[in-house]
């Protein structure tokens, strides 16, 4: 109804003016009988509403789909009356809808090579630095120590540029299954004993209770983990020798804490550092941080399910905890 006022309110004011010009015309000319002129104003106006009310009536469902959002793109083919307006907005409706198609298609097409060709860099990346890798064991201290350590530098690189480029196409790269929980904290720590050794921090595992089972994607949660071990060890090294990784349940929850006693994160920092490409405080004075570990970590996190929370006291520490739904536990169940 508001639309079809707006539409139509030139019209009305268009014809008031008519009218008082042409009773004007007659006043000024010396006629003085207005009951005629009052009588022709008023036959003017009734035949001006009859005329809206057809309008509006005939077109009520065209002014109400005008009003009302669109819930999908599908709901553009509606049809309404059959006027030529009408005829010619459906028209237009669906010429734009077929572009827009097309240009979704065109997006997705470039999107998925632009993913394959990563896929395919980052492996082609890999072999070269595990030729270098193998070269530098051959080599003396401590050129062979710093040839590894960059080399294992390289790689978490390319692996965070795989994951971003993953993260697109998420839904289609999961494979929920139950996973063990300690399982995936001894690979984690397997992978990263060398970085352990080097930053002279180490874990220790506390489970709690033993044989969790949670439902996840085993990759994805693997990748997580070593986000916050990384940067536990990292923000660690030279304050503190060790980080806990602690395994437990509560309130029907699985819970995956990361524990570390470093520098900790300052307060105007834990409501940013989820952000994409946010390096903080801590980043800019390590000058190792890309920003997009802990960002990945909590785009997976809440596309499986998961819950990120964080404790952290400057130079005291930080806690990280990936939180399993009650639902995602399969040990209480």
């Amino acid at each position: 109804m508001k639309l079809f006022i707006k539409e139509h309110s030139l019209l009305v004011v268009l014809q008031i003016i008519q009218f008082i010009t042409i009773l004007g015309i007659y006043w000024l000319d010396g006629y003085r009988n207005t009951a005629p002129g009052l009588y022709a104003i008023f036959l003017g106006f009734f035949f001006l509403g009859c005329y809206l009310l057809y309008q509006y009536f005939s077109r009520r469902s065209f002014y109400q789909r005008l009003s009302n959002p669109l819930e999908s793109l599908d709901d553009s083919f509606q049809k309404t009356e059959q006027t030529p307006v009408s005829e010619a907005f459906n028209k237009l409706l669906r010429n734009q809808y077929k572009h827009y198609q097309q240009q979704i298609k065109t997006a997705e097409h470039r999107q998925e090579e632009h993913l394959k060709f990563m896929d395919q860099w980052v492996h082609q990346m890999k072999t070269p630095l595990s030729v270098i890798e193998l070269t530098a064991r051959n080599l003396d201290e401590p050129e062979s120590s710093y040839i590894r350590e960059e080399t294992e530098r390289m790689k978490t690189g390319l692996n965070t540029i795989l994951y971003m480029a993953r993260l697109r196409t998420i839904e289609q790269d999961f494979h929920v299954k139950p996973v063990v929980l300690s399982k995936i904290v001894n690979e984690v720590n397997q992978e990263n004993k060398r970085f352990y050794i080097r930053n002279q921090v180490y874990p220790q595992l506390q489970e709690i209770k033993e044989g969790i089972v949670v439902e996840t994607d085993e990759k994805w949660l693997f990748f997580m983990l070593s986000q916050l071990v990384n940067n536990a060890v990292k923000y660690s090294a030279g304050k503190s020798k060790k980080l806990i990784i602690s395994l437990y349940e509560k309130d029907k929850e699985a819970i995956l804490e990361v524990t570390d006693f470093g520098v900790g994160i300052p307060d105007t920092d834990k409501t940013r550092i989820f952000n994409p490409f946010y390096t903080g405080e801590n980043g800019r004075k390590f000058r190792e941080s890309t920003g997009m570990g802990l960002y990945l970590t909590k785009e997976a996190a809440e596309h499986l399910g998961h819950r990120i929370e964080l404790d952290s006291e400057v130079y005291e520490g930080t806690t990280f905890r990936i939180i399993f739904a009650s639902s995602q536990n399969l040990t209480s169940v």
